[in-house]
């Protein structure tokens, strides 16, 4: 019988990508929420390394890392293809994938807290210029792969839901339609998917979390 669980956080958008993968293939699992701020004993003994979510487990062993996660599932279990099946198309989804989870994420994350430190136009500069790559690649496209949500979608999730709750939080606004009208179309094509929709964590309780560490940033300077 398999038995497979995954540790992680309600919140992350690293956890929901999992669990929207989970999910698709059909995958039967249990959720084991983690708090870290204090590790429990099984995250740390599974992902002793990075000590960081979301970990999966199937039948006692751990793969960690997102993005890797996604790839063991997609190769492990039946259901619809997360990868594209052709190799070429697989390298390329691969490519996309780490620049939205590396360099752009990174890029992103940082502009949208820059008010909070110095260089804040500079970072915001860098932020647009990402984005800017990210909207060129979505152009005539419903997503990054054709007509179904795949592997480089998953790896934007953070965009169509956190990144908007952030900019709320902070005032920060990046991502508008006369800027980037290809990922804004993207990003309520992927929102409407109701695989998407059912794997979203509450609104309200996202945005007072990210409300208070705008708090705290603020009391901090």
């Amino acid at each position: 019988m398999t038995e497979v669980k995954l540790l992680g956080v309600g919140g992350s958008s690293y956890s929901r990508r999992v669990e929207w993968a989970l999910k698709i293939k059909g995958v039967k699992y249990e959720f084991i929420e983690q708090d870290l701020q204090n590790k429990s004993p099984l995250l740390l003994e599974s992902n002793p390394i990075h000590k960081k979510i979301p970990v999966l487990i199937h039948n006692g062993k751990p793969i960690s890392e997102s993005m890797i996660i996604l790839e063991y599932i997609d190769e492990t279990f039946e259901g619809p293809s997360i990868l594209p099946q052709h190799p070429y198309e697989r390298a390329i989804a691969r490519f996309w994938a780490k620049f939205l989870d590396g360099k752009c994420l990174e890029a992103v994350g940082k502009a949208l807290w820059s008010k909070f430190g110095k260089e804040e136009e500079k970072s915001k500069q860098e932020a647009y210029e990402m984005l800017k790559i990210v909207d060129d690649e979505l152009k005539d496209k419903k997503f990054f792969g054709g007509d179904k949500i795949g592997f480089v979608d998953v790896a934007a999730n953070y965009i169509p839901f956190w990144l908007e709750l952030v900019e709320e939080a902070t005032g920060v606004v990046l991502v508008t339609s006369e800027k980037f009208p290809n990922l804004c179309a993207w990003r309520d094509e992927y929102l409407c998917c109701s695989e998407v929709k059912e794997n979203l964590p509450d609104r309200d309780t996202m945005l007072g979390f990210f409300k208070a560490k705008v708090l705290a940033a603020i009391t901090a300077k």
